[in-house]
């Protein structure tokens, strides 16, 4: 592709990140999500529950909404709620990731609740909670009073849209580091898992080439769910058809989710969970 000469001067470099100047919002977006491949997924399991693009979106837990707006930005006529506890995450998506877009930002609207408060506005054709973020609830009489109210904030033929993750080293305390473009290393972190009550508590650091890391960017205290339990819930919650999508592409560098009813154990996997109202 042609492209614009430069002068003979040397181009100005971008300083490398640090633990001082960067900024853990935007190394999250960039080391764990892909909102691409998510909506890409959303729209094919929607379209194949009920023969119809979705248009509306809800995101619980949404942080910094980065999903919301990359779903408003496929189409005009596409909306989306996000909702956040923490007020100054959701300025922060305000900021850097509404805004930027313009019109299609407009398109979003943001609220400082709890999730399980009743969702205002009309019921939404998609509903999701990812990155395991509704493992925050230790109960299942709190999972199930959530799922129900998912489900009421779901329009007639809504469906809601989960994730989880598992795998026999799951459990295990470990460190995981990954390699992210832009000069920095993402670390997960297996602090501890007690077996009894199934609480976990992991960690999200980043490590960066001068040496510098930002340790606990983020935690998480969850109790570790099973796929069992979240089906069983959903139906519970009045969810008429609950359904478990398995990676089965065969090798590490794709994705492909299909639904099963069985499958083999691995040291670690990720599936999601549809539910259609």
């Amino acid at each position: 592709m042609a492209t614009r000469k430069t002068s003979p001067k040397r181009r100005t470099r971008r300083p490398a990140l640090t633990a001082a100047t960067a900024d853990k919002h935007a190394l999250y977006e960039r080391s764990v999500q892909d909102p691409e491949a998510e909506i890409d997924f959303i729209d094919r399991v929607f379209r194949a529950a009920r023969g119809r693009a979705p248009v509306s979106l809800c995101e619980d837990f949404c942080g910094t909404a980065l999903l919301a707006a990359t779903w408003v930005k496929r189409s005009p006529e596409r909306t989306a709620i996000g909702i956040d506890i923490d007020k100054s995450v959701l300025a922060w998506g305000t900021e850097h990731n509404l805004a930027p877009i313009g019109e299609p930002g407009r398109r979003v609207q943001l609220f400082r609740r709890d999730v399980r408060e009743p969702m205002p506005g009309r019921g939404v054709d998609v509903l999701v909670a990812l990155n395991f973020s509704y493992w925050i609830f230790q109960t299942r009489a709190e999972m199930r009073g959530y799922f129900e109210r998912a489900r009421r904030a779901l329009g007639r033929d809504g469906v809601f849209v989960l994730d989880a993750y598992g795998g026999w080293e799951s459990q295990e305390p470990m460190l995981e580091e990954r390699a992210v473009r832009g000069g920095f290393t993402y670390v997960w972190d297996q602090d501890s898992f007690d077996p009894i009550t199934h609480r976990a508590v992991n960690h999200i650091h980043f490590r960066f080439k001068d040496g510098t890391k930002l340790e606990r960017a983020f935690t998480y205290e969850w109790r570790f769910w099973t796929l069992p339990e979240i089906r069983e819930l959903l139906e519970e919650a009045g969810f008429g058809d609950v359904r478990v999508y398995w990676d089965t592409s065969p090798d590490d560098k794709h994705e492909l989710y299909r639904v099963r009813r069985r499958a083999e154990n691995q040291p670690g996997w990720l599936a999601y969970i549809v539910a259609v109202r």
